[in-house]
Formats: structure tokens, sequence, C-alpha cells
């Protein structure tokens, strides 16, 4: 069983070097049809991606566990960093008995018991470049010698490695998983997707997707919130806090259905779906009154929510409890302590509005 813990530098120079002096032996063709006990789990060629397990391309010479963006077992990380490199004879032990070679590899393949199959696999995964064309046992060599180079320098298979930081954790992000997350919308509109929606469009995405949990109207069914009515409530001992009622700002609005619903789907909604969606959140709080209205990037920022103006900045860095002294931390109110409400759990909507008693404003 490979033991990563006391491979050393020099250990690992010879592993390479072995990988660079015995070239693949058997039969690429014969390979190619053994690979067919692999292709399940495993990708090579132009264009290949990592699947269940790691793409193959030019894997012979390369560092155990260094592929950017899969997720290898915590075994195969470490063997990498000790020194691991896929020789051929790394591999032909490997796939011969994966578990008993690398305790705690996720690879669940049982292994090649024949020697001819693992030579004749090796002989064609040997003949494939990083690129996944068809390349030679002298490209595979010539990597072999640079992780050799690398391990004689002292930084083992290790500084062969991408540079993921300091600690060799993660990699950088890709530009298209970069946008994806990079979804924000300031007040100002900017960050808003192109796209449209309709009133009677939204309805539809509405009635399919979040009547469910939210009423047919917007009215909250069991504990789910309520999104519209609960007009002239704010000064209740029980507001219903609303898109209409409460919320103060319609990007609010469309941030959250965008990032979060529908729940458990989330980020599943389309751009022109989500100004559907909070189209039709305006016609329910009576913001907009017209099924053929349409929400859209360039009339976005124009919409105002009722409750705007009662939202005001946060100025508390710029009151004198901030800027002289130290806060009261103890006594600080004369007399005993009463309790004159108790809170309810938010974002939960009450059954029904028979029960009040301690109740609070959230």
């Amino acid at each position: 069983m490979w033991k990563f813990p006391r491979l050393s530098a020099a250990l690992a120079v010879v592993f390479a070097l072995s990988a660079g002096q015995a070239e693949a032996g058997g039969d690429p063709a014969k390979g190619e049809r053994v690979y067919k006990k692999c292709k399940a789990c495993h990708a090579i060629g132009e264009g290949a991606k990592n699947r269940v397990g790691p793409q193959l391309n030019a894997v012979v010479g390369r560092a155990a566990g260094s592929i950017p963006g899969y997720r290898y077992s915590k075994a195969m990380r470490e063997a990498g960093d000790a020194g691991l490199v896929w020789t051929t004879e790394a591999l032909d032990d490997y796939l011969a008995a994966p578990k008993a070679f690398l305790k705690g590899t996720k690879m669940a393949f049982p292994g090649l018991k024949k020697a001819t199959d693992r030579e004749n696999l090796i002989a064609y995964l040997h003949a494939a470049a990083a690129d996944g064309k068809p390349g030679t046992a002298a490209t595979a060599a010539t990597t072999t010698t640079q992780v050799a180079a690398a391990a004689a320098t002292g930084g083992g298979a290790a500084a062969a490695r991408p540079s993921h930081g300091v600690f060799h954790l993660g990699r950088m992000a890709t530009p298209a998983e970069i946008a994806a997350w990079d979804i924000d919308i300031r007040p100002d509109g900017a960050g808003l997707p192109d796209g449209k929606g309709t009133v009677a469009d939204g309805e539809v995405v509405y009635e399919e997707l979040c009547a469910a949990c939210h009423g047919d109207f917007g009215e909250g069914r069991d504990r789910w919130p309520v999104l519209a009515g609960g007009f002239d409530t704010l000064t209740a001992d029980r507001p219903v806090k609303t898109i209409g009622s409460y919320w103060p700002y319609l990007l609010t609005v469309y941030d959250y259905v965008r990032r979060a619903m529908p729940f458990g789907d989330a980020r599943s909604l389309s751009d022109d779906e989500v100004y559907a969606v909070t189209a039709y959140l305006l016609y329910l709080n009576d913001i907009v009154t017209e099924e053929d209205f349409e929400l859209s990037r360039q009339n976005f920022t124009a919409m105002r929510l009722g409750n705007e103006a009662n939202f005001v900045a946060d100025d508390r860095a710029a009151e004198e409890h901030y800027r002289n002294g130290e806060p009261c931390m103890r006594d600080c109110k004369p007399g005993p302590v009463e309790v004159l409400m108790r809170a309810r759990v938010l974002d939960v909507t009450p059954d029904s509005d028979a029960d009040t008693s301690g109740a609070a404003v959230d």
C-alpha cells in the first residue's frame, strides 16, 4: 500500500525517472478496449472533462491529485503532496487493486487482475497528450522529466502542481463561475439583467411554482409568508409585512426571487420569468393595475413601493452615544425591567389571527 508520509523528494525523482525510462510496452488498440471499463467514470480525448473521476489526458507522469476543479479524496491529495507521480509502475500497482494501493481512495473499481490488461490500458493512456490529441510515449516522458526536475529541487510532486496559494487549497475561480455568482444589483439598477415580463406571464409562473406556499393571491398558506395586503397594519400589534405594506425597494424583491426562489429549486428561473413574477407581485399589491403591464430593465427603477419613505439612512455612527464615551452596559434603566411583549418567530405567518396574546412587532 502507498504510504505517502514517508515518501521523500528523492524517491519521487526515482518514480518520475522510471516513467521516462520505461515506455509503455502494451498495445494501445487493445488498451482502448480495456478502457471501456473506465469510461463510465473517466473521460479522455479532446475536450475531456472531469466526471465521477478526473479526466485522464496526460495522466502518465502526472502528479497525483493535481487536476484543477476535481474533488479528490483526502488520501489522494495527501499522496500527491507527498510526491506520488503516476508513473507506469505506479499506475500498474494502482490499477491492480486501487484500495490496496491507496487506502481512502474514492475509486470504487475493484481493479484489473490481468497484467496484460493493465499494460495495454497504460499504453493507451500513455499516448494521450494534455490536450487530448494523440501523442507519443515521448510526450508523457517529457512530462515526467519535468516532474522529476521539480522533485529534485526539493519541491516534490506538489511543486509541479498548479499554485493555489500558500496552503495549496482550492483554485482560482473561472470567469464563468464568477459570472454565475456575480448577480448583485445596486439601488440605482446597475446589475439588472436584460429581460422583461408582463403581469399575465408572471401569473402563470406564480401559479405553477409559488402559489402552493404563498397562496393564489399572495395571502400565504399554513406558515408560509404573506406576500400581499397588510396595508395600514404597521402600527398594529401584529403588522402584516408584505411587499405592498412594508418592503421599501422593488430591487430587493427582484433580487430575493432571483436568488432564492422557487423554494427548493433556487436559481431555476430565467431572467424574464423573474421580471414577470416581480410584475405579478406588484399587481397583487395594487401597485400596478393592468394585466398587460410589462416590467423590464428599462422601467424598473421608476417603480416605487408604498413604504419607501418610512425607511431612513442608518445614521447611528453620528449619534452622540457612539461618538462620546463608552456605552452604558449596567444599571442603565432606572427601576425594575419589565417584559412588555414577546417576539414571535421571524418570517413565519401564523395560521390565524385569532390568538394575539403575547404578540409583538418584529
